[in-house]
């Protein structure tokens, strides 16, 4: 995953540039960057990597010696960027969020049309960015570039290009990701989350529609392109990614995750007695507020994610750090578990791992009982359209896993759907099977057409593919 910001100004942009990525520090460990253009000093970029250390403090040094009125950059959860091109379209600066599943032939069509070549990084892969940039260069302006990079990539694409006259916002064709415009005296910027300029004293101006390519100048926005009629907007943005602050297509992200705990506690009324319900830090904590003030159980944080040494909201790409660290980040509040019976509620279930580990951790302090209600349906298949999770195989997947010693391994997409159904046979024994593998007390997940009615926008402009398989 990552986010994206960027700033044209009158006046020089680098501070509101650099606390404006700042703000995208929860959707990315690995790489930040900063790219500002000046009439006087040109382009000027750096990229630090950010895995041990947060952005803010990585690019201090540099916010002093940068400077110029036009700026984008980004933090990512994978490559570096963002990148500094010249090319016939002119010099230029890229950064984008999005996942490009033909790559591989994507670089293959741009060595035979065009000659090019393409830098090697860590891993013999090649730079979804740098990609897009060439796949832009293939055409005879921008926007035209623009648009056929969108048309080409199998995947999602929402991207920020900079030149020393403005900034190109494109949000990818479907809208799986946001952009958005704020606006403020002398200046304008572009965000992936549109809590990131509210302190920097911008107002929101427009949300992009789904393909919407506009022109970003200090004076204000044009549209290049106006928005396509079908979107899919990543669901699990509200359940997961997006921060508490952050709005999406008119819909608050702390206010939606009330309303799911607060479904949650209706399908739930008179079936389970805990006595408390807690979140799972940090993002199951809105659900079970939402659960609790419909429920009545008291809310309670019988564990404390420990921030000061552990502050980041990802962790390493490799699982047994992952493990490791998810163990040392929390530290048990006994009085608030020993013979209790607890209600968790935890974003979603990947592989299982983690909560499972966090439910013996209960145990051990104490706890009676423990009833686990993840806040979206059961998770059935690999995203393909962005890089939510770093799963490299479906059956990295807890359901996934159970469906095949089930059923074989030859899963018809029809086997599949039943699964997904939440009131058919197979889901409900899918469920008793990881409510006993992971050692909960009980299991119940967030039903799909339950989830819909927490987002409450058209069913239609939502992505839901990662739960029932539907594009």
């Amino acid at each position: 995953m990552g986010g994206i910001f960027g700033v044209a100004s009158k006046s020089d942009c680098v501070m509101d540039l650099f606390f404006g990525i700042d703000y995208h520090s929860h959707l990315g460990t690995r790489r930040g960057g900063m790219a500002v253009y000046g009439k006087a000093s040109g382009f000027n970029r750096v990229i630090h990597n950010i895995e041990n250390s947060p952005f803010r403090t990585k690019f201090d040094k540099d916010v002093a010696e940068m400077e110029g009125n036009l700026g984008i950059g980004c933090i990512s959860d994978n490559e570096p960027q963002p990148l500094l091109v010249r090319s016939h379209l002119g010099n230029f600066a890229i950064t984008t969020v999005g996942k490009i599943n033909n790559i591989e032939a994507l670089v293959e069509k741009c060595f035979r049309d065009g000659h090019t070549h393409f830098l090697e990084m860590s891993g013999g892969s090649v730079n979804p960015t740098e990609v897009t940039a060439a796949l832009i260069n293939q055409k005879d302006s921008i926007v035209e570039g623009i648009r056929y990079a969108q048309e080409m990539i199998e995947g999602s694409m929402t991207l920020l290009l900079m030149t020393g006259d403005g900034i190109y916002a494109a949000r990818d064709r479907y809208g799986r990701t946001p952009l958005v415009i704020g606006k403020k005296e002398d200046a304008c910027c572009a965000s992936f989350e549109s809590h990131a300029y509210i302190n920097l004293g911008y107002e929101d101006l427009k949300e992009l529609g789904p393909g919407e390519i506009d022109f970003i100048t200090p004076e204000g926005v044009k549209v290049l392109q106006k928005p396509g009629d079908k979107m899919r907007i990543c669901s699990f943005l509200w359940v997961y990614y997006g921060y508490p602050t952050s709005t999406y297509e008119g819909v608050n992200v702390e206010e939606m995750r009330y309303k799911c705990g607060d479904i949650l506690a209706g399908r739930d009324a008179g079936e389970v007695n805990p006595d408390l319900v807690a979140g799972v830090p940090d993002s199951g904590i809105a659900h079970a507020i939402g659960y609790a003030n419909r429920s009545g159980v008291p809310f309670a944080r019988p564990f404390i994610k420990y921030t000061p040494t552990w502050p980041r909201s990802f962790m390493p790409t490799q699982q047994s750090q992952r493990n490791l660290i998810a163990r040392m980040k929390l530290i048990p509040v006994h009085k608030l578990i020993k013979d209790k019976s607890l209600l968790m509620i935890d974003d979603s279930i990947v592989r299982g791992t983690q909560l499972r580990e966090t439910t013996e951790f209960l145990y051990n302090n104490g706890a009676k009982e423990v009833h686990i209600r993840p806040a979206c349906p059961p998770l059935l298949y690999g995203c393909k359209y962005l890089n939510f999770s770093r799963s490299k195989s479906e059956m990295d997947l807890i359901t996934r896993r159970v469906i095949a010693k089930r059923e074989g391994d030859n899963l018809s997409d029809k086997i599949l759907q039943d699964y997904a159904n939440p009131d058919s046979t197979n889901y409900k024994e899918m469920l008793e099977e990881i409510r006993s593998e992971l050692n909960f007390t009980s299991l119940k997940y967030h039903r799909l057409d339950d989830l819909k009615k927490s987002i409450d926008i058209e069913p239609c402009k939502l992505c839901t593919y990662c739960w029932n398989g539907q594009e």
